[in-house]
C-alpha cells in the first residue's frame, strides 16, 4: 500500500473548461446505452456516419447460391474492404478467421427454404450465442404484409428486449413479397414499423420514387439492401442515389460477390459510400482495379 502521506494532491482540475458531453453521430441512437453505441460505431464508420456491410447471409435459405459456393475463396479476399459482414453463425465458426477486427452483423432468424413460405421465420439463435460470438448486431427478417406478418414482428421485438439487455443492438431486414408493392408507400410502413417497435437500424431496398420519403419519415439509421445482381455502373449510380437521400450506407451481397471483379467492385462501392464519390469515378476506379488485377 503506498504511504498516504506521500500521495500528491491534485491540482489540474481545469474548472476554467467545462466538460463537454457529445452527441452520438448517428440518428435516433443518443438515448442508446455505451455497449449498444459502442457496437453501432464498429458498424458505423464515426468519420462518414456510413456503413458497407457485406451481405454473406443467404446460405441461410438458399444454400450455396453463384458466388458463395466457397466462402473461403470468394468472400474472404472482400473482408478487408468491408466495415462489417452480415453472415450466419454456421460460416463464422466454420470459415472466417477469429483474428479478424471487422464488426460481425449475425443473422439470428430462420426456419424455413425457399422450398416453403419464407415469412414463417422464427428466432434461430440464441441471444447467448450473440454474446460468445462477440457480435455488433443482430439480424432479424420482417415481413411486413406478409403471411406470417405478425410472427416476424414479434420474432424483431422479442431480439431488441434482449439485445437491449445485453448491449447488442438489432437490425431489421425489410422482406418484400413477390405480390407486395414495392413503392415509397410500402417501404414507409414497413422501416416506420421496425423503428417504433425499437429496432437500432433498418435494412432496406432503394426504390427510384420517394425513397426520400421513406429515410426522412424513419427515426433510425436505414441502410440500402443491394438485392438483385444488376450491372456494376446500375449499382453505383444505385449506391450513390441512395446515400445521397439519407441512407447510412448499403448493405450488399450479389452486387459486390456476383460481380466479374469483386475485390474491385467493393473498392468502388466504399468511394461512393464514404468518399461521396460520383458513379462516374467510381465504375472509373472499378475498372482500373480489375484491368489492374486482370494484368498482375
Amino acid at each position: 500500500m503506498p504511504d498516504i502521506d506521500e500521495i500528491k494532491e491534485a491540482k489540474k482540475f481545469y474548472s476554467d473548461i467545462p466538460q463537454k458531453t457529445e452527441g452520438f453521430f448517428l440518428k435516433g441512437s443518443n438515448s442508446l446505452d455505451w455497449g449498444i453505441k459502442n457496437r453501432l460505431a464498429r458498424i458505423f464508420n464515426p468519420e462518414s456516419g456510413r456503413t458497407v456491410m457485406l451481405a454473406v447471409d443467404h446460405g441461410y435459405f438458399q444454400g450455396p447460391t453463384t458466388g458463395l459456393e466457397r466462402i473461403d475463396i470468394n468472400i474472404l479476399p472482400l473482408v478487408p474492404y468491408a466495415d462489417t459482414l452480415m453472415l450466419t453463425r454456421g460460416i463464422l465458426r466454420s470459415i472466417v478467421p477469429p483474428t479478424t477486427t471487422k464488426s460481425i452483423v449475425l443473422r439470428v432468424s430462420g426456419g424455413t427454404s425457399i422450398l416453403k413460405e419464407l415469412s414463417n421465420e422464427d428466432i434461430a439463435v440464441d441471444i447467448e450465442e450473440s454474446i460468445r460470438l462477440n457480435v455488433c448486431a443482430m439480424a432479424v427478417q420482417v415481413f411486413i404484409g406478409g403471411e406470417h406478418e405478425r410472427e416476424s414482428i414479434k420474432n424483431m421485438t422479442t431480439m431488441v428486449d434482449m439485445g437491449m439487455r445485453y448491449g447488442i443492438p438489432t437490425l431489421a431486414v425489410t422482406a418484400v413479397g413477390k405480390d407486395m408493392n414495392r413503392d415509397a408507400r410500402y417501404f414507409r410502413l414497413a422501416v416506420r414499423i421496425c423503428a417504433e417497435l425499437g429496432a437500432n437500424y433498418i435494412k432496406t431496398y432503394y426504390i427510384e420514387k420517394g425513397f426520400e420519403t421513406v429515410t426522412s419519415s424513419c427515426p433510425v439509421p436505414i441502410v440500402m439492401a443491394g438485392g438483385k445482381k444488376i450491372p456494376e455502373f446500375d449499382a453505383l449510380t444505385m449506391a450513390y442515389n441512395a446515400v445521397k437521400q439519407g441512407a447510412s450506407g448499403v448493405d450488399m451481397g450479389r452486387n459486390i460477390f456476383q460481380s466479374e471483379s469483386p475485390v474491385a467492385m467493393i473498392q468502388a462501392v466504399r468511394a461512393v459510400v464514404h468518399d461521396n464519390e460520383t458513379p462516374e469515378k467510381a465504375f472509373d476506379l472499378y475498372n482500373t482495379i480489375k484491368n489492374h488485377s486482370a494484368g498482375s
